[in-house]
């Protein structure tokens, strides 16, 4: 199974991952670039369930506990880990209890782990552009704030790049009417009346900044482009699978 483990200052017992698309069972067009098998996480892109399970299982091994899978229905739900049961509606989880592993899926979307400078807790929320235009990181870290009052610092991890992004005019609107910060991060598309290039990194760390975070990594990557590592949603027209990224504090691991 193939990672990508966050290149951040985080406190030595905060762990984190993104998976890619290579390593698992999934068969075409789950699989690898290559027409070989793929890791493949999402129960509801069409692939094979048992498949899905065999993928899912493979990860588990190499966590503390059962993930905490959501739902994700591109809004600004944020679920504390330890306190649901099922599967939720929500876009972001939280928690403070060694072992418990906050996880969403992404292929394209932006997946934001965050950690409280002292250890004490942490978050993923799933970073669509829907998602934060309702405020689904600051509604993450307000969550996170009620346990500790550390700096935060934040990682941005594998998601559309600021080339190949392309949105309307509403959703420009739905960003730079809250903030004209904003605006910086739309550049008008050429040839093309009422669409831009969106930097979906750059919307992500304004938010942050404007929360008083400045401690933030990554963003530098393109699952659009990068077809050997990441499954992307616009690249292949919707029939795809799902990465996932997750977070978790070590110490009393639990396992369940």
């Amino acid at each position: 199974m193939d990672l990508i483990i966050p290149d951040w200052p985080a406190p030595a017992n905060v762990s984190a991952f993104t998976t890619l698309r290579t390593g698992g069972f999934s068969k075409p067009p789950y699989g690898d670039a290559d027409g070989g098998l793929g890791l493949n996480l999402g129960t509801h892109v069409g692939d094979d369930p048992e498949t899905v399970r065999k993928n899912r299982a493979l990860l588990r091994a190499s966590l503390p506990s059962d993930p905490v899978w959501l739902n994700q229905v591109h809004g600004a739900e944020v679920v504390e880990a330890d306190k649901v049961s099922g599967v939720p509606d929500a876009d972001a989880a939280w928690t403070a209890v060694a072992g418990k592993v906050c996880i969403i899926m992404t292929a394209d979307c932006l997946p934001v782990l965050f950690c409280s400078a002292d250890g004490k807790v942490v978050g993923a929320a799933h970073g669509g552009w829907r998602g934060l235009a309702a405020g689904v990181l600051q509604r993450t870290v307000e969550a996170m704030r009620t346990r500790s009052n550390a700096p935060i610092i934040a990682w941005l991890g594998p998601a559309i790049g600021s080339k190949v992004f392309e949105v309307g005019g509403e959703v420009r609107a739905a960003f730079v009417g809250q903030d004209s910060a904003m605006a910086s991060s739309f550049a008008p598309e050429n040839g093309v009346p009422g669409k831009f290039i969106a930097d979906i990194y750059g919307i992500a760390r304004t938010i942050l900044k404007h929360m008083g975070i400045t401690s933030v990594y990554g963003g530098d990557w393109c699952t659009v482009t990068d077809a050997a590592r990441f499954y992307s949603f616009r690249r292949d027209h919707g029939k795809t699978g799902r990465m996932a990224t997750g977070i978790w504090l070590s110490g009393g691991d639990v396992d369940g």
